[in-house]
């Protein structure tokens, strides 16, 4: 509902460092020593006042701070109860479980949106919540932003909200079915305004993509994706890809040159032996990205794992 305030305010940090640059942060090393205690599921990641916040999937919508990045404590989370909205797009949502958010800075304004699901199907929702603070966590209901349901050719989770080359808001989403979406921002709601347009799929056999990110860099804007399978712990087959265009609508291709409408996607990552299925990345400010990995030295758990993205001279990223 429009205005209602939802939980979030976060606990006292005690000493969290300050003032610490994203440049001095990326000097640390190439992949970030993160606590291998640090549970997160479709981490977002964004740093306000010296402090790094992210935001995952989990009950209420789960929250930790760092003030290194490496060290992470957990927040109170964003909703203390189901909202009353939900249930009309996810009647089968598992209680408080919200899935997959995300998180940005735009006019003024911290925007954080997010997914409701029945898991396995496309009744779902994504819905934002905003707030000129994270610190002080006072997140206003912004309501349902785009829904799906059975019958519909798409899914209607992973948010992003990504900013064109002229400065104008978008956001990107989808899973399975008929693959990822973008559609325009309005920049006063935050709300899609015209045309949604088709920018990534698998073949109809396997259509197992999810999660966009969006991201624009010299000319270009790249688009990241998980493909295969989450949510299976340490039998994870999850992996990430990329591919790019000269618009922000598509058409984007992988390195080879195949449409990522016809099933393309040049793989960045697909995990090692202890790390099994990364995915539910998110890029910040094209120099970090942050995504999750089953742990197979702990049952499988899904950990935070951030990297500094490098661009080689063809202007392709990798960590």
């Amino acid at each position: 509902m429009k205005n209602k305030k939802v939980k979030g305010t976060v606990l006292a940090l005690g000493a969290l460092m300050t003032g610490l640059a994203v440049s001095q942060m990326d000097a640390q090393a190439a992949h970030w020593n993160v606590d291998d205690d640090t549970i997160a599921h479709d981490p977002t990641l964004i740093r306000e006042n010296g402090t790094w916040y992210t935001f995952y999937t989990g009950e209420g919508l789960q929250l930790t701070a760092s003030g290194n990045g490496m060290d992470w404590n957990l927040q109170e989370p964003v909703f203390d109860e189901p909202l009353d909205w939900w249930d009309n797009y996810a009647p089968d949502q598992s209680y408080n479980d919200v899935w997959a958010p995300d998180i940005s800075r735009f006019n003024g304004k911290y925007w954080l949106y997010y997914s409701v699901s029945s898991f396995g199907q496309n009744n779902s929702a994504i819905g934002l919540v905003s707030s000129d603070s994270i610190q002080n966590g006072d997140w206003t209901d912004e309501g349902v932003v785009v829904h799906s349901s059975e019958g519909d050719n798409f899914n209607a989770i992973d948010p992003n909200m990504t900013v064109d080359e002229n400065g104008d808001p978008w956001l990107a989403y989808g899973s399975y079915w008929s693959g990822l979406k973008i559609t325009r921002l309005n920049e006063n709601t935050m709300k899609p305004q015209g045309q949604v347009h088709s920018i990534a799929q698998r073949e109809v056999n396997d259509r197992s993509i999810e999660n966009p990110m969006i991201t624009y860099r010299d000319g270009s804007y790249y688009l990241f994706a998980s493909i295969d399978y989450c949510c299976q712990g340490a039998d994870s087959t999850y992996k990430i890809v990329v591919g790019r265009s000269d618009s922000i609508t598509g058409p984007y291709v992988d390195r080879t040159g195949i449409p990522m409408m016809q099933g393309g996607g040049t793989i960045i990552d697909t995990g090692n032996e202890r790390w099994a299925g990364p995915g539910g990345q998110f890029v910040y400010q094209n120099r970090i990205l942050a995504r999750h990995a089953y742990d197979t030295e702990d049952n499988g758990a899904p950990k935070l794992l951030i990297s500094d993205l490098q661009w080689d001279s063809e202007g392709w990223p990798y960590y």
